[in-house]
């Protein structure tokens, strides 16, 4: 860190741009998740309290004004307790990292985020294929046509992998191992950490055929998967691929498909699912998942087939809404150029 003053604003500059990043290696996603949170407060501090993002003092995050930032999210952006629990996370983990480099000036702040309780919600139970649905959807591409035959091998890889959306997007032709007897893909996933799945022979030739349709099997840094305009695929593409044929899906089976939304976690979650049904010890799933913890694999043990619901997820928030006009002279005030996302 350099000599410059100790502010929050620098703390919080040198927390995403070398601590998080560095120090932690988490994952881009997860630090602008973590970003979004900020700009979220320095908005309402903003808005509330007239005081611009480069004037911010630890003594003005008190525990009244993030209380009534929590309940601003609630009631003003009508974010659910689980949004706005995650929130409240991303801002006590920096007032910790804050204390620990200047204890006087933020230990304030962390007392009042310590003393700001999480917040009850209702579990809901994620959404989860059935093997029939599973079927349905893995014949629906149309492999007469680039794109169909793109997302036929998308699909059918994040079901076979369990895949991350990001790991799927990631992927280049290097992380692909075959031989005459097995065949493996290298995930990298969240922190970039790197685990190998085992595929099989039948999906393995079927992967191969396609990215030599694509000829790209002599350049390994080349990704598998790519859009219409883009060499790598963005999980945007990913979840209008999803959205696309679940609803043609739900049109040609108006008795199947039944819950509100499948985003493409749903077919991580579904493997997951259908492989513990079929008689795969956990710590297995859990490797293939690439979880940290063998906790965070055993919820797939408490989803029933026949009551799942939709577990939503509040992606790409647009902190400046056509509701909310601010007035300001300067914009580098509100948004620091360190916080803008990736």
């Amino acid at each position: 860190m350099s000599k410059r003053k100790i502010t929050f604003i620098s703390l919080l500059e040198d927390y995403f741009e070398t601590y998080l990043p560095y120090s932690r290696g988490l994952s881009l996603n997860t630090i602008n998740s973590y970003k979004h949170s900020f700009l979220l407060l320095i908005r309402f501090i903003l808005e509330t309290k007239g005081i611009s993002a480069s004037d911010i003092k630890f003594s003005d995050l008190t525990y009244e004004t993030l209380l009534e930032f929590l309940n601003w999210l609630e009631t003003d952006r009508l974010c659910k307790p689980s949004t706005r629990n995650q929130r409240l996370s991303a801002i006590s983990a920096f007032s910790e990292y804050a204390q620990n480099r200047d204890f006087d000036a933020a230990s304030v702040f962390r007392s009042a985020i310590l003393k700001i309780p999480v917040k009850k919600s209702i579990l809901k139970q994620r959404a989860v294929f059935s093997r029939e649905e599973i079927r349905i959807l893995l014949n629906l591409p149309d492999e007469n046509y680039e794109t169909g035959l793109r997302d036929k091998v998308l699909l059918s890889l994040m079901y076979a992998t369990g895949a991350r959306a990001q790991e799927i997007c990631d992927l280049m032709v290097r992380d692909i191992r075959m031989n005459d007897t097995s065949a493996s893909i290298t995930l990298i996933g969240k922190g970039s950490k790197t685990r190998q799945v085992g595929i099989s022979k039948k999906l393995a030739d079927t992967l191969h055929k396609y990215i030599v349709h694509r000829d790209i099997e002599k350049y390994p840094e080349r990704h598998i998967f790519s859009s219409q305009t883009h060499e790598k695929m963005t999980v945007s593409c990913v979840e209008g691929i999803y959205k696309k044929y679940v609803s043609m899906a739900k049109l040609q089976n108006p008795s199947l498909f039944r819950a509100d939304s499948y985003p493409p976690h749903s077919m991580r979650h579904s493997t997951a699912c259908h492989l513990l049904e079929a008689g795969v010890d956990i710590v297995t799933i859990k490797n293939i998942l690439g979880h940290v913890s063998v906790q965070t694999t055993q919820i797939y043990a408490e989803i029933s087939q026949d009551t799942v619901d939709k577990k939503l997820k509040e992606w790409n928030e647009t902190w400046f809404g056509d509701n909310h006009k601010i007035k300001v002279k300067k914009s580098a005030d509100i948004i620091p150029d360190f916080l803008k996302t990736r």
